[in-house]
């Protein structure tokens, strides 16, 4: 699959037209578009109200006082008082709603990130570190809400708000406004560089921090490991690199904020100078009045923060643009069997019905044509048990993620029940479907919800599962019974709870098929003959596949197959394998080597 690679490589985004990125961006905006008009009302209110100050000053310096009607300068204070609380409450007002925009859309993007990750093919989760995609909906998700809380509305504002200024320049005086608008292709020209130079910062930023995050996740999980072969100060380092190159490239960010911003006040310095110059002249001959002046100045100050808070929004489009490329990369990765996640589920099967499994020429390969799996061909029948040995790497788990849907053959198909799996809906197979992994994940919560997930069992109901597998032992010695909250991937149970847990949580549902994979690796031998004993009851009726290492585990499984190098080399009974004529045969020496020369009863799989 090419898809999922694509963001998997941190430094090889494509550059993407800001202008596609902005309408899927504003896309999120759209079922909140009464709060944005609001905002933006308040916002052109604010700029409305900030004209009052530099009109009052002139009619105050222009006209008032040259007439000596002090009296109404108090009136005029007033009305300047007044227009300052409106437009704090404008303000207050609009920082309010945007706030509710910015979260909002966070809250409607990070569920449909995560919807999207559940449908994603397992070989993405295979090939991509935890920590990059908690990046992703996390501090990508978390980079957006400046664009959406401060960046879009107020960025509207900000134009409006030039443009009243600018208008209002060129009524006042226009000589005086053009002086001013001199310096404003200077000021494009540095914020255009500055642009380009602060996306490039930005997506550097993301990709070290999505290294930064996976880097952590995977040590924290492993830190037995790392601390039980004394690797801390190794891996001290490796960190430190990681993490002073995310400095290293935040610093490149700030040295160009540290240009910018200098650079501007530079550039308005320069305006402020031109202004007063050409007042100056004009004032001296009497063709402009000092209140005119007065005014102007103010005006100017408010237009030219305007730009540079453009600027900054810009910024933050920047940002969010560095980050809305790896989340819509994301987004468009195909998910695992389009459309087959939006089918309703079939029901379960009624309980001891079981389905006929087959493979027919199944050849897979999980990267080229380096073939795991080699026309690989067998059929179980519905009630039967199947059992997968072999060395390692021979391709038994490979069968089972193939039957699960986990992957996809390249040639061949594989039916249940006569259908082919790849037209049926995911959720309709895997209802049908009991499967036991080797290390089995526990989810935080109590041990009742780690068994029923989801499954509309009532407390008895999951007492009486567990209780078939042995399970409520694993219960009874818990402090708190049923409602004992498990520590984290449940690391305060031994591995042979959680395996014992494991069954309980696979027949919850009553399976038709039942997939034990190295169901029984984990537990001692006393456990082992009490799960076999409440297995052999339960796969009466059922289809049952089973992977094991331990051959004693298998015996009395109605067919063998031996895999060896992704193909089918011997298949028979446990008697038909050890008969004379397969006595050379791989199944017999693997027993060889695991029991001894002799053979020894029949017992059930697992």
């Amino acid at each position: 699959m090419t898809a999922p690679q694509a963001f998997l490589t941190e430094d090889g985004v494509a550059r993407v037209l800001d202008a596609t990125l902005a309408r899927r961006l504003l896309g999120y905006v759209r079922p909140y578009r009464g709060l944005v008009a609001a905002a933006v009302t308040l916002l052109l209110l604010q700029a409305g109200l900030t004209l009052v100050g530099p009109l009052l000053t002139r009619h105050a310096i222009d006209v008032v006082l040259p007439a000596g009607d002090t009296g109404r300068l108090p009136w005029l204070a007033a009305a300047f008082a007044a227009a300052l609380v409106a437009q704090f409450a404008a303000s207050w007002g609009e920082t309010v709603l945007t706030s509710r925009l910015g979260q909002a859309v966070m809250h409607d993007l990070r569920r449909e990130l995560f919807t999207h990750l559940q449908r994603l093919p397992i070989a993405t989760f295979d090939r991509t570190p935890v920590g990059r995609l908690v990046t992703r909906v996390t501090s990508d998700v978390e980079s957006l809400n400046e664009l959406f809380t401060s960046g879009v509305v107020a960025g509207l504002g900000d134009l409006f708000t030039l443009a009243v200024i600018g208008v209002t320049m060129l009524v006042v005086d226009w000589r005086l406004a053009l002086a001013t608008f001199f310096v404003i292709p200077c000021i494009w020209g540095v914020s255009h560089w500055f642009q380009r130079r602060v996306r490039e910062a930005y997506r550097e930023i993301r990709a070290r921090l999505a290294r930064l995050n996976a880097f952590l996740q995977e040590r924290v999980t492993g830190m037995r490991v790392v601390q039980l072969f004394g690797q801390e100060g190794r891996e001290a380092k490796a960190f430190d690199a990681l993490n002073r190159d995310h400095l290293d490239v935040h610093l490149k960010s700030v040295t160009v904020y540290a240009l910018y911003f200098p650079l501007i006040e530079v550039l308005t310095s320069v305006a402020l100078a031109l202004l007063i110059a050409l007042a100056a002249t004009r004032v001296g001959v009497g063709a402009l009045g000092v209140g005119t002046v007065a005014a102007f100045l103010q005006l100017v100050r408010r237009f030219f923060q305007p730009l540079q808070d453009l600027s900054d929004k810009y910024n933050t489009l920047q940002q969010a643009m560095a980050a809305g490329e790896r989340l819509f990369q994301l987004l468009d990765t195909p998910t695992d069997a389009s459309g087959a996640f939006d089918a309703p589920a079939a029901a379960p099967p009624p309980p001891g019905r079981g389905v006929t499994v087959e493979f027919e020429d199944v050849w897979f390969a999980y990267r080229d044509e380096h073939w795991v799996l080699r026309g690989v061909s067998f059929r179980v029948d519905a009630g039967r048990t199947l059992a997968l040995v072999g060395h390692t790497g021979a391709g038994k788990s490979t069968v089972v993620s193939l039957l699960l849907r986990f992957h996809e053959p390249q040639r061949g198909r594989i039916l249940v029940d006569g259908v082919d799996i790849r037209t049926m809906p995911v959720h309709a197979l895997r209802a049908r479907i009991g499967y036991v992994q080797q290390d089995l994940f526990l989810f935080a919560g109590d041990l009742a919800a780690n068994i029923r997930l989801g499954a509309p069992l009532d407390d008895a109901a999951v007492a009486a599962v567990a209780a078939r597998v042995g399970a409520d032992k694993v219960v009874g010695r818990q402090p708190l019974g049923w409602r004992t909250p498990l520590a984290e991937r449940g690391a305060s149970l031994s591995v042979g709870e959680r395996q014992l847990l494991s069954f309980a949580r696979a027949l919850a549902t009553d399976p038709a098929l039942l997939v034990l994979d190295e169901a029984t690796s984990a537990v001692d031998s006393g456990v082992e003959a009490e799960i076999q004993h409440g297995l052999a009851a339960l796969m009466q009726g059922r289809t049952t596949i089973a992977i094991a290492h331990r051959l004693s585990t298998v015996t009395g499984a109605d067919e063998i197959l031996v895999l060896h190098h992704g193909q089918v080399v011997e298949r028979g009974s446990h008697a038909a394998l050890l008969s004379a004529s397969g006595r050379d045969g791989l199944y017999a020496r693997l027993w060889r080597l695991q029991v001894g020369p002799g053979d020894t009863p029949a017992r059930p799989a697992a």
